[in-house]
């Protein structure tokens, strides 16, 4: 690998004085040849973020530099860093992620060696002391699986991301019409992909990551991504029907949960309308009996489990698309 190339690592934060100084310390353990910067961003944070940056920086030797911008949402942020970046290649993680030692080698090693201009790293949970957390990296290891099976890849996540500076810059980085962390880094990943650059998916460029510790966060999460998605969709429609990371029983969960939901509003005034809610229902699971048997394996529980939040999953997708409709309707009706 090259020495003295230049590594930016992009870190936009909200209210993040619980996990920021994790990041960091996993930052400082890295083991590279290559000399890099860390890039704080902070998003407008109401809590003591930049203070405890400032305070760890005095005493680290990481070269860090800190942003204090207004709220904005993390695309803007991202969109910041890159564009203040020294380093030919930005990185980009989350302030409640914990890179392995390994991380940043490995996130560069495909860009440096010319074999993408754009990679995409991978999760372990962080929390594996909750159910829905388990289940939820369940999730992501199959679909990341599948990613590794892929000689190129349309999808990358933000939690683990590295971009050629000049490309990002030359598509104009994240879409900063996603207000919140959804979607923005998919659509991105889209375009690229599109204009016939590579994407590359790395299982050896690890971070931990906590995921949802509660069913109700994690189905809030879903119905949030849900919204998001309509905006995302309706510029790149060819991907409803699945990506690198999305697999084709997304777009089924979705379509037999809706049509369940569709015939239990209906079953009162049709009566066989509830039998075919109960057909639909079982289809959402039987689209998804791949990642159930995978997460059974896993954990036998999960055989259980899985189903269950899936079902729920889905429910929680077709009430977020339509949010994301009606809203993306109402835009265009006063626009």
């Amino acid at each position: 690998m090259e020495k003295n190339v230049l590594v930016s690592v992009i870190i936009p934060c909200y209210n993040s004085r619980k996990t920021i100084l994790e990041t960091l310390k996993a930052l400082e353990k890295q083991k590279t040849d290559f000399d890099f910067e860390v890039i704080i961003c902070d998003d407008g944070s109401k809590d003591s973020t930049p203070e405890l940056v400032k305070e760890f920086l005095k005493k680290s030797k990481l070269k860090i530099r800190i942003f204090e911008n207004e709220h904005h949402g993390p695309a803007w942020q991202r969109n910041f860093g890159a564009k203040n970046a020294k380093g030919e290649i930005v990185v980009f993680t989350d302030s409640d992620c914990v890179p392995e030692e390994n991380w940043l080698t490995e996130m560069v090693k495909p860009i440096l060696n010319g074999k993408a201009v754009g990679v995409q790293g991978t999760y372990n949970t962080l929390n594996p002391q909750y159910l829905v957390a388990r289940f939820e990296g369940y999730d992501i290891e199959k679909r990341h699986r599948k990613m590794e099976k892929s000689k190129k890849i349309d999808f990358i996540g933000t939690f683990a991301a590295a971009y050629k500076k000049d490309i990002f810059l030359k598509f104009g980085g994240f879409d900063e019409s996603f207000e919140t962390a959804s979607g923005e880094d998919p659509e991105l990943s889209y375009r690229m992909a599109k204009a016939g650059y590579t994407l590359l998916f790395n299982p050896r460029a690890v971070v931990k990551h906590p995921h949802s510790e509660t069913l109700k966060v994690y189905l809030k999460r879903q119905l949030r991504h849900a919204y998001w998605r309509v905006f995302m969709y309706f510029k790149h429609h060819e991907k409803m029907k699945g990506d690198s990371y999305t697999g084709a029983e997304v777009p089924l969960s979705f379509f037999f949960a809706f049509l369940s939901l569709f015939c239990l509003f209906i079953s009162p005034f049709i009566h066989s309308a509830l039998l075919f809610a109960c057909i639909f229902t079982l289809l959402v699971i039987g689209v998804n009996i791949d990642t159930v048997m995978f997460m059974a394996k896993k954990e036998r529980k999960m055989l259980i489990i899985a189903p269950l939040i899936i079902f729920l999953r889905s429910y929680a997708w077709v009430f977020g698309a339509i949010r994301g409709a009606l809203s993306f309707l109402k835009q265009k009706i006063y626009t």
